[in-house]
């Protein structure tokens, strides 16, 4: 499966029949990152949550239980502001598509370039390099 590169966000919902029309629920968190905003329109690409069977040949061209890429790699530099507190009091700061990088030892509105340190499918952990940006 290809993703594209326009890919503003990625989540799972569920089609809800209501009263002869049908709706998909966007999670509040995708309005609050600033990857969606009210009222604008967009394109909505709908995948099957069961993986179609594919013959082994197909599965050499595209992987389908591989889903989207992280958007960073371990040991990339990145410019990020911490937006919010995990429940441990990690900073968290948001990139692409909502991704999320836990920055320990950070507050909120902090703006610091970090190490990424560790990088897994739904988020990476980051290290402070320098606090003066």
């Amino acid at each position: 499966m290809e993703i594209s590169e326009q890919l503003l966000c990625l989540f799972s919902a569920e089609v809800r029949d209501e009263g002869g029309e049908y709706r998909v629920e966007v999670p509040k968190r995708e309005v609050e990152t600033g990857a969606l905003e009210p009222g604008a329109t967009y394109r909505v690409a709908l995948i099957d949550r069961q993986p179609s069977t594919t013959s082994e040949s197909d599965e050499t061209d595209t992987d389908v239980s591989d889903g989207p890429q992280p958007p960073v790699e371990p040991g990339e530099m990145r410019y990020v502001e911490v937006e919010d507190l995990g429940k441990q009091g990690d900073g968290i700061a948001r990139v692409e598509r909502g991704y999320v990088i836990i920055v320990p030892g950070t507050e909120v509105g902090e703006r610091v370039k970090i190490e990424v340190t560790e990088v897994k499918s739904n988020f990476a952990v980051g290290e402070v390099v320098d606090e003066d940006v």
